[in-house]
């Protein structure tokens, strides 16, 4: 399987993408904002076919979109959680406005399909530098906030009369939550980034409580899912990003089963 230098860069990438979506993802379960996450997923994917059709890189179309729309969503500050139907239209008319620019673009098949479900065994060796490099960022960012930002997750009252600015915290953080999310659509696309994005953080988060190890399960499984679902990929010939989804959910349901049992005991 390694003898293939499109599998040695799938898995790289997939590696990188996995603990960077399994760190910040466990955070973003933690805050209760994976709705928000799941919709700049489509605000993204019109950034990215945006960018096609001016003959830029998706990925700094998408990147770009997403920053936006993720300090946007920041700013909303606590009426965010107030807000579903608004970022439900959000969500929506981002997606129309990525097949209008589809339409616009005469390969659009192939580029939608890339983009909506992913396609991570076309990731160059280029890309995955790339990759590397803003999951980084993305993860030097986070550890800045980390501290003030747990504090204003667990205890939002005190953390403000202590004098944390919630609304700095919440747009710093989404910017964070938005360069995460478009490097996790060139993994399993934008209709699937809720299951590495959330699926791994849920399931370490039902199987322990305490923080530190919470974030370092959500990552080993979001790690294992990624590179169980391309060697599933690469011996049965089906798409890695729906081997990927069902790693991530069968994980959920275990241990959505095991700590059901402790409770009952």
């Amino acid at each position: 399987m390694f003898g293939y230098g499109f599998m040695v860069n799938a898995f790289a990438a997939a590696g990188i993408v996995a603990v960077l979506a399994g760190v910040v993802g466990y955070v973003l379960v933690l805050r209760g904002q994976t709705f928000a996450g799941h919709a700049l997923s489509h605000v993204g994917f019109s950034g990215a076919t945006g960018a096609v059709l001016l003959g830029v890189s998706p990925l700094w179309g998408m990147v770009l979109m997403t920053l936006a729309g993720g300090i946007g969503m920041g700013l909303l500050g606590e009426k965010l959680a107030h807000r579903d139907v608004a970022i439900g239209l959000v969500l929506s008319m981002s997606l129309g406005l990525g097949m209008l620019f589809l339409h616009f673009f005469t390969a659009s098949a192939s580029q939608a399909t890339a983009l909506l479900f992913g396609n991570v065994l076309g990731v160059t060796a280029g890309a995955v530098w790339t990759l590397l490099a803003l999951a980084v960022v993305s993860l030097a960012g986070l550890a800045v906030l980390a501290r003030p930002l747990l504090f204003a997750t667990l205890q939002p009252e005190l953390a403000e009369a202590k004098g944390v600015n919630l609304r700095l915290m919440g747009v710093g953080f989404l910017a964070v939550v938005a360069l995460a999310t478009a490097l996790c659509v060139q993994i399993v696309g934008v209709l699937l980034v809720f299951s590495l994005m959330a699926g791994p953080a849920a399931a370490a988060q039902a199987l322990t409580a305490r923080l530190a190890r919470g974030v370092a399960l959500a990552a080993v499984l979001a790690l294992a899912e990624a590179w169980g679902g391309l060697t599933l990929a690469y011996h049965t010939d089906w798409p890695a990003s729906f081997w990927i989804t069902a790693l991530s959910g069968g994980a959920y349901l275990l241990a959505a089963l095991r700590q059901g049992m402790r409770i009952r005991r």
